[in-house]
């Protein structure tokens, strides 16, 4: 299934999409719920980000270019960082480039989100506690890292994670591609089997730092060919069982006219 959020009629729904109609949904999709019968042609919807996230977790460097590269022993400890719920928008809102800088990075990713609460569980097991998947654009501003690798603030400004479109819960992790489109010129597309730390081993090894709970998502690192953007950029992170993800660069001069 497909589930998404979107206005329409100047309300917030939670639907699922089948083709060119969103079937609305009544309760809490990691949980009991059930169709209410209103239905919504998509073209009379506005998506937002298919879920308003408990927490979001990134994982950096995590691709290689080519399978050869991919190394026989695994970092002892990956590199992990958070990112605010208040960095996420949906598709076709505004990334906004901060104040003081003309240029951020777009990462495009697949993202992963948790539907049941999850501790120690071991790689084999760990598949069962994913409710479903969407796609992810890290945006980061890596002039604001600090010099001894604190990633935080490059990470954290109010619309630099875009999530969307929807959420596939059925979905093979393992047989997709993440690609980006820049201006309609591609910038990324690569399997997922490029992953330096798996995706079951990254998912168990948070699980035996923190309980996961349902509505994280973990960011699950960018493809090789992410670059430095500017205002009027157009990026379009796509996997494509999942959907894309279209988004505009803006000033934040550009932004403050909007409101």
């Amino acid at each position: 299934m497909k589930f998404t959020r979107f206005t329409a009629n100047s309300s917030v729904y939670t639907g699922v999409l089948e083709e060119d109609t969103i079937k609305v949904i009544n309760g809490d999709f990691f949980g009991e719920w059930e169709f209410t019968g209103e239905t919504f042609s998509s073209a009379d919807a506005k998506l937002l980000a298919p879920l308003e996230p408990n927490q979001i977790i990134g994982i950096g460097a995590n691709y290689v270019s080519k399978t050869e590269d991919l190394p026989e022993q695994l970092p002892e400890i990956p590199v992990f960082f958070f990112k605010p719920v208040s960095s996420v928008i949906g598709p076709e809102e505004e990334i906004i480039i901060p104040e003081g800088i003309e240029q951020v990075k777009f990462e495009s990713e697949l993202a992963i989100v948790i539907g049941k609460e999850a501790k120690n569980v071991p790689e084999s097991d760990i598949l069962d506690y994913v409710f479903g998947y969407t796609v992810g654009n890290d945006v980061t501003a890596p002039q604001f890292f600090h010099q001894d690798g604190h990633w935080t603030i490059g990470k954290s400004f109010d619309s630099f994670t875009p999530l969307g479109p929807v959420i596939e819960t059925e979905l093979d992790p393992f047989s997709v591609r993440v690609e980006a489109r820049l201006n309609g010129a591609e910038k990324q597309n690569s399997s997922t089997e490029l992953m330096i730390i798996p995706i079951r081993k990254m998912i168990s090894y948070l699980t035996n730092v923190m309980t996961l709970k349902p509505g994280d998502v973990i960011l699950t690192g960018s493809p090789v060919g992410a670059e430095m953007v500017s205002a009027g950029d157009v990026i379009e992170c796509q996997i494509q069982q999942i959907g894309n993800l279209r988004n505009v660069f803006v000033t934040a001069k550009e932004a403050a006219k909007t409101y």
